[in-house]
């Protein structure tokens, strides 16, 4: 894995995301969701991540991405606003959600995803949301819910592409980092990382952020 592009689209937890790909031993860069193809593909990465975000993706001028972006072959993960995005570019439908869920929540998976690979069947993820996934895209399928949300994690394993509703970067995730290691490494590149591998050197970030992301994460 050389290296992942985390596209930022507002979301409080973005600069999260980017130390837990670090933590998992990859190097990465948070980039502006405005990026051009053309940059994207000078970056060349191994993998891309969609952060969350405050927009509706249904809602005039939300943000949105080419949709040359899914064609390039790449392994990518959207999570909360992500997954929703990537839903309703690729011929899905989102709504508002019928039971809002905001903090820890029971998630259940159903055993049959690389993602969630070595993962307790029924954990607690983290969630912060009032839209969610109605209609999947044509190849996708569900792979996790809550009570409340029947898409809580999505994929097209032909493609490589994922999607989770939850925050798998904050910590009250438990198994958030398997997950993350998991898209990293088995969905990927299909390879285990390094036994206690840490990369030394700071994240790069090129894209305002607030660094109050990080202090939000042990609290509610």
């Amino acid at each position: 894995m050389k290296k992942v592009l985390v596209l930022d689209f507002g979301g409080q937890y973005n600069l999260l995301v980017a130390r837990r790909v670090r933590e998992c031993g990859v190097y990465c860069e948070i980039k502006p969701y405005t990026m051009s193809m053309d940059d994207i593909r000078a970056f060349g990465p191994a993998a891309i991540i969609f952060t969350g975000g405050p927009a509706t993706v249904f809602e005039p001028n939300a943000p949105a991405l080419d949709n040359a972006i899914f064609e390039l072959g790449l392994p990518i993960l959207g999570i909360c606003y992500g997954q929703q995005l990537m839903i309703h570019q690729l011929g899905g439908a989102c709504r508002r959600a019928e039971v809002r869920e905001y903090g820890k929540v029971e998630l259940t998976h159903d055993g049959t995803s690389l993602l969630f690979d070595g993962v307790e069947p029924t954990s607690i993820c983290w969630m912060s949301h009032g839209v969610e996934v109605e209609r999947l895209s044509p190849g996708f399928r569900a792979i996790a819910h809550t009570a409340g949300c029947a898409y809580a994690a999505i994929e097209n394993a032909e493609r490589k592409l994922y999607g989770v509703q939850f925050h798998p970067e904050v910590l009250h995730t438990v198994h958030g980092t398997e997950i993350l290691k998991n898209f990293l490494y088995k969905v990927c590149v299909g390879a285990s990382p390094p036994p206690g591998f840490l990369i030394s050197e700071p994240t790069v970030i090129s894209a305002p952020t607030s660094l109050g992301s990080i202090v939000s994460t042990n609290s509610p």
